[in-house]
Formats: C-alpha cells, structure tokens, sequence
C-alpha cells in the first residue's frame, strides 16, 4: 500500500446497516406499544387513586362534621358515634375497592411474578380487611333494628 492510500477495510463502516425485517419491526413496534400502554395504566391507577383519596377525605370531614354535630348539640351518645362510624366505615370500604382497581390496573400490563405476588398480598390483605368491615356493619345494622 502506498502513502496516502487508505485500505479497503478501513472503508468499510463498522456496523453493517440494520437491514429491516418484518419480525424485527413488529417486536419493536410490540415494545413500543407496551411501554405506551403502561405508561396510560399508570396514568389511570393514579388517577383511581386518586378517587380513592377524595372517597377517604370525604369520609374523614363527614365524620368529624357529624362528630362535631353531637359535641355542639351535647347529643354524643354511644348510638350516634357508631351511625357516624358506620357511615365513615362504608366511604372507607369503598375507598378500599378502588386502591385495589388501581393495583390490579397497574399490574394487569405485562406483570412479571414479583407484580403478581405483592398484587397477591395486597388483594389479600384488602379483601380481608372489606370482609371484616362489611362484618361489623352488617352487625351494627341488625344490631340497630
């Protein structure tokens, strides 16, 4: 080779050109539609969260609103403060449904086992948790007949 020539395998680029093929786009365009998609569930689980925040607060000053009612009225007895409970635990359980929608919503995108077993736990301990207070108000309300 002479001065100033450059060799044909310094030419040549170092990674050959992707050729396009059908399979290799459609797992690209697959990923790409996935991630789009968990992004989305979880934009919608933090806004059922958020429900389920708003459910909780709107329980919270109803009940302090109603304790307060019976403080000012020197009404408090032990009868009022479960009706208030009862009410404060019915926005309670249905803020518990919705915190499990939005785990099941951000779980039900392409969960791997790890997602499956907390999902698991959670729904567990939920479902536990709206069993025995829908027990004791189905209690207090035959209790109150």
């Amino acid at each position: 080779m002479r001065a100033g020539e450059v060799s044909p395998a310094r030419l040549a680029p170092a990674h050959p050109p992707r050729q396009s093929n059908a399979e290799g786009d459609s797992r690209d365009a697959a990923i790409l539609l996935e991630d789009n998609f968990k992004e989305i569930a979880g934009f919608v689980a933090l806004a059922i969260e958020a429900a389920a925040v708003l459910v909780v607060s709107f329980g919270a000053i109803q009940a302090l609103a109603g304790v307060i009612a019976l403080i000012f009225n020197r009404a408090a007895n032990e009868v009022a403060g479960r009706q208030i409970w009862l009410r404060f635990a019915t926005w309670i359980l249905l803020a518990l449904e919705f915190a499990l929608a939005a785990d099941i919503v951000r779980t039900a995108v392409a969960p791997t086992w790890d997602d499956i077993t907390k999902l698991a736990v959670i729904a567990t301990i939920r479902t536990m948790l709206n069993y025995f207070l829908a027990k004791d108000i189905a209690s207090f309300e035959r209790g109150a007949e």
